[in-house]
């Protein structure tokens, strides 16, 4: 009897949506002044960001927990909305810092012809009275001028998630690559364990029943 072909549904992944905004402005190469510019003169970026992780294990195993990312950056003061594509999006990669992780949210995107790539990172400490709330809901941003990091900072800014969109956030996440519903549910809670900790129970129990 010939074995059937199990197709591509062989390694469970995860993808999810997250939207980010805060007081941005150009001009600005430091986040919090960036933030406090941003704030005065009401200017706001949103990134909306789509993870895609396509091997939950290999993820889990990989010390950077590397995905991608693509999306869309809106900030007015560009001109718009564009979309985000070609970036980069790590889960507490280790840094050189031994209680410090680091969440990498990175994205290139072109308006008016000319390219920009939007440079985040949440930085997650593991020490007393540390705020893990905080820790994972803050980005702090820089907007380089070019395809990549290496550009001039032509602005900056503080991004943050609310509790309204974390909750969002969780609604959205999707298993891809299983072969059965309990299958993506075990894949999904297993990922939120590793992304939230122990604030997943929490808000797996508050998001809305549709994304």
């Amino acid at each position: 009897m010939t074995t059937p072909d199990p197709g591509p549904f062989t390694r469970p992944g995860i993808t999810f949506r997250e939207t980010m905004s805060g007081p941005f402005a150009l001009g600005e190469t430091d986040p919090e002044r960036g933030r406090a510019t941003g704030a005065r003169n009401e200017e706001t970026l949103f990134l909306h960001a789509t993870i895609h992780i396509p091997d939950l294990a290999r993820f889990e195993a990989d010390p950077e927990h590397a995905g991608t990312i693509e999306g869309e950056v809106a900030f007015e003061p560009l001109g718009g909305a564009y979309p985000a594509r070609g970036g980069r999006f790590s889960l507490f990669s280790p840094t050189d810092e031994p209680r410090l992780r680091r969440m990498v949210y990175e994205v290139a995107f072109e308006a008016d012809g000319e390219p920009y790539y939007l440079a985040g990172h949440k930085d997650v400490r593991d020490d007393p009275g540390f705020d893990l709330w905080a820790d994972t809901t803050t980005l702090y941003a820089r907007l380089h001028r070019g395809a990549d990091a290496r550009g001039a900072v032509v602005g900056a800014g503080v991004l943050r998630l609310g509790v309204d969109d974390l909750a969002r956030l969780v609604s959205t996440m999707r298993a891809t690559g299983t072969g059965s519903a309990g299958d993506g549910v075990g894949a999904v809670a297993t990922f939120g364990r590793f992304f939230l900790g122990a604030l997943w129970e929490r808000y797996a129990a508050l998001a809305p029943r549709h994304a």
